[in-house]
């Protein structure tokens, strides 16, 4: 019997900190939120140099369109779909961000930005209370606030380095290209999300 306890502890210490969903969730939004990092810094300047009536305005204009869109149609989409939608909810939702860095390569008037927030808002309020949803249900009891804590600190880390490097590349190669390489890094993340399956559901 000691033998076994002795066994059964020393399994469960070496026991992996995050379980799989886990694991999937936290490294698909590091991929996202790092890529999107990459133009948080310079999105204001790109609109105000590069866009017909483009302007400082016209980026806070385009920040409350992807704010609102996604604050009204989260509440929505909740109260529309249920529990067992969330992991199809939130690789759409995914999906839609991340093809909308490469919406701003082709974008040569204000109006063009303003459409591509509203798009952006859109798969915000699909992707971001699923993936909630899906993190919170997988928390491991014992280990939620270091589990919460490793994302956090996972997708920050990765965001302050991106912050950095995407002024950076748009001055060496340009904006298109860190649109180009946003969206890239964040379909990596998108395809992180097609190893998850609905026995996950089961939890939420």
């Amino acid at each position: 019997m000691k033998l076994f306890n002795h066994s059964r502890k020393r399994n469960n210490k070496h026991k992996s900190i995050l379980n799989h969903t886990l694991k999937i969730l936290i490294i698909s939004d590091i991929f996202v939120f790092s890529g999107l990092g990459l133009i948080g810094p310079i999105l204001s300047i790109f609109i105000n140099d590069n866009l017909v009536d483009g302007s400082i305005f016209a980026a806070g204009l385009a920040s409350t369109i992807y704010l609102l869109t996604q604050a009204i149609l989260q509440i929505v989409f909740s109260y529309k779909f249920n529990p067992k939608d969330r992991l199809w909810m939130l690789k759409v939702g995914t999906a839609i961000m991340a093809f909308v860095p490469f919406g701003y390569i082709f974008s040569t008037q204000v109006f063009h930005l303003y459409i591509i927030e509203f798009v952006w808002g859109v798969g915000a309020a699909f992707a971001y209370p699923s993936w909630s949803s899906l993190f919170t249900a997988n928390l491991e009891k014992g280990k939620r606030g270091l589990q919460y804590s490793i994302y956090s600190s996972g997708v920050g880390i990765g965001t302050a380095i991106t912050a950095g490097v995407g002024g950076y590349l748009a001055e060496l190669i340009g904006f298109e290209w860190v649109f180009a390489i946003t969206g890239a890094i964040a379909i990596t993340g998108l395809l992180f999300l097609f190893q998850l399956n609905k026995k996950i559901l089961r939890k939420t």
